[in-house]
């Protein structure tokens, strides 16, 4: 993952802007298309956590990132578009079990490289059109 992970203050705040913001259960995720010219860094995607001081202590937020680490570490496979996605879990993953934090990161994924390919798709036929 060390490759596809967000890492600058600039790059969040960029997602924040540009970016749509969804819902899973437990997760609140934001994402956006990366621009063209941004593209070379990464060819894939680049996940950021953030874990809000509300959700505890620094032993709680550290345990909450690790599980999303890994489940994002597992998932990843299924999201291959340019986009930067932010998750930003909800204080109900620090009792979630591995499994179902797992299968949402998963869902998040599919949704955004769905929602990615929607976009492709839609570029490349209003290029045939003109």
């Amino acid at each position: 993952m060390e490759t596809h992970r967000l890492r600058k203050h600039a790059d969040y705040q960029l997602v924040y802007k540009a970016g749509r913001k969804q819902f899973a259960k437990q997760i609140a995720y934001f994402y956006a298309l990366r621009p063209a010219e941004r593209r070379s860094e990464t060819a894939g995607p680049r996940v950021g956590l953030t874990v809000p001081k509300a959700l505890g202590k620094a032993v709680d937020r550290n345990r909450i990132k690790r599980r999303l680490r890994e489940a994002v570490r597992r998932a990843l496979p299924r999201l291959t578009a340019p986009v930067d996605v932010v998750l930003h879990p909800r204080r109900s993953v620090i009792d979630a079990e591995f499994a179902a934090i797992e299968r949402e990161v998963a869902v998040i994924f599919r949704a955004v490289q769905a929602a990615y390919e929607r976009v492709a798709a839609k570029a490349s036929g209003e290029g045939k059109a003109s």
